[in-house]
Order: C-alpha cells, then sequence, then structure tokens
C-alpha cells in the first residue's frame, strides 16, 4: 500500500521567480509527476502550494511568506490528519494502521485517488490567544468549506448549496459552466480536543453531498480523539475524496496539450531519454481522471 503526499505546482510559480527561475515547464513536470504518481499509489494526498500560500498570508498573517512557512502549514495539515486516534467510538485504544484505515474510508474505487485536506482552525499563535471555538461553529465553516471547496474558513463561498438532484453529469461539457459545488466520494472528518464526543455531524451525513453510487452510510466516517491538537483547544480536519482538483487538473492537462502540440521544449525532455509517447500516455490518463471526476 502506498499513499503520497503530493506537493503539485499549480501556482504562478511565485516562488521560482522570487529565484530568478522561470518555470515555464511546470505544467510538463505536473503531468509527468501525477501520472506516474497516479499509475503507482493507491492514493494522493494533493496539496496546491497557491493554497498553501494563502493560508500564510490571510490565516497566519506572514508578510514574508518563505518555503520554511510552506512547509510548517503543510506539517500542520498532514499532523492534523496521522496523529493518533482512537480506533472507535469510546474506545481507548489507538489506530494501529490509520494509512489502511484511510484507504478504506476513503478510496472505494481504485480510479479515484485524489484526496485533499482542509483544517480549522488555522491561525497564528498571536491570535489564537484570543479566540474561543465551538464545534458547532467549526463544522458549519469545515462543511461549507467542503461544498464550496473553499481550501481555507476565510471567503468562504456561503451561496453553494447542495444541489436538489444528485443525478450526475454527462461528459466534459459540465466544466465549461461554474463548477461550484465540489460532489464528494468519501469524506474524513478528525476531530481534536475537548467536548469532542458532543460534535454534531449530522450535515456530512446528507446524501446530497455525495455521489449517488455510494451511500452516505459508507461515504462517511469520523476519527475522534480528547487530545488537543497543538496549541488548539478544538480542532477538525477533513480528508476528502471529491471533485476539489477538478478545475486546476483541466487547466494544467490543457496548458500542457498546448505546448506539446506546437512541441514546445520537448527537447528538455527527449534529450534525457522520455519519448513523447510518454507525454501521450500521460495525457491520455488524467484526461480520464478528469472526465471521471466530472462525472460524479
Amino acid at each position: 500500500m502506498e499513499i503520497w503526499s503530493a506537493f503539485v505546482l499549480l501556482s504562478k510559480t511565485r516562488f521560482w521567480k522570487q529565484l530568478g527561475i522561470w518555470v515555464i515547464v511546470q505544467n510538463y513536470n505536473s503531468i509527468l509527476t501525477l501520472s506516474h504518481l497516479y499509475r503507482s499509489s493507491d492514493a494522493l494526498l494533493v496539496h496546491e502550494n497557491d493554497a498553501l500560500h494563502k493560508i500564510c498570508a490571510k490565516l497566519m498573517n506572514i508578510k514574508q511568506i518563505s518555503f520554511s512557512d510552506i512547509n510548517q502549514v503543510l506539517a500542520h495539515q498532514l499532523g492534523s490528519v496521522f496523529q493518533p486516534t482512537y480506533s472507535v467510538e469510546g474506545s481507548c485504544h489507538y489506530r494501529r494502521n490509520p494509512l489502511g484505515d484511510l484507504m478504506e474510508n476513503l478510496v472505494p474505487h481504485p480510479e479515484f485517488k485524489m484526496l485533499g485536506i482542509r483544517n480549522i482552525p488555522q491561525m497564528s499563535e498571536n491570535s489564537l490567544a484570543y479566540s474561543t471555538f465551538t464545534w458547532a461553529g467549526l463544522l458549519k465553516y469545515l462543511r461549507q468549506m467542503l461544498i464550496s471547496n473553499s481550501k481555507m474558513e476565510e471567503g468562504i463561498d456561503w451561496h453553494v448549496q447542495p444541489p436538489l438532484s444528485r443525478l450526475p453529469t454527462l461528459g466534459k461539457a459540465s466544466l465549461n459552466r461554474e463548477l461550484q459545488f465540489n460532489t464528494s466520494i468519501a469524506n474524513l472528518v478528525i476531530l481534536r480536543g475537548k467536548d469532542v464526543h458532543s460534535a454534531d455531524l449530522g450535515g456530512f451525513k446528507d446524501p446530497a453531498l455525495y455521489t449517488s453510487w455510494l451511500k452516505p452510510i459508507n461515504a462517511f466516517n469520523v476519527w475522534k480523539t480528547q487530545r488537543a491538537f497543538r496549541k488548539y483547544e478544538k480542532s477538525a480536519a477533513l480528508v476528502s475524496n471529491s471533485q476539489f482538483l477538478l478545475k486546476p487538473l483541466d487547466t494544467i492537462v490543457g496548458k500542457a496539450w498546448n505546448m506539446f502540440a506546437s512541441k514546445a521544449y520537448i527537447h528538455q525532455y527527449t534529450k534525457f531519454g522520455l519519448e513523447e509517447e510518454d507525454f501521450l500516455d500521460s495525457f491520455t490518463l488524467l484526461e480520464q481522471v478528469v472526465a471521471s471526476y466530472c462525472n460524479l
């Protein structure tokens, strides 16, 4: 079993510009890396560096953002998932196989492997000292972050609501419309902190949140522990197998296709042993991934 945590260049290369390097082939690198990982892994935890950068700027109040700052946010997200939790409700024993449990909860079909992480709350230590939280408030925000595909609690679109019908859309045509509601295959919520057993998770069991071919009882799971995470009295993490990466992935594939069609920079790869067929295989696989998630 392999679960990769993929840091994908989905941004406008702001960090590389600061180093004086223009990464014009980032779309090539992304499709080649993702396609290889998709074939060789059971699941991918995907992180968008634009989203991590916004968290640093808007939630952590960091003025000059460095790679270290980005890595700290990334470590916070991963730690909020993989720190120990109890195996079952009321148990005093921690999970012994969290990776296996994660796979069982979130990857019901081998064609759907993209997992994204959201955390709440996440803020600077200075702000944390003056903040209080309730489970009702945290979970209300976390649910809206999920369905509106927001990466952080600031700037959530509260107008997005689950559709009345869960009939699947057909074809790639739906990408031509504004994809607002983020349909899920499966979700896992991890709760840590005080009074964790009083948290009401009913909002995540709504069938309208999920694809029509999986029942909510099988699509939603929760892990809990009363041990606080870092200095947060209450905190929640959401790991979601959903359409969260659909639009950025489709954009990357489209831009890489346009470059490939004009043979732009292909020589930079063929001189190291890659062939054009390797690019075509990557395009084929990722276009199938886009189509599969689009049809949820």
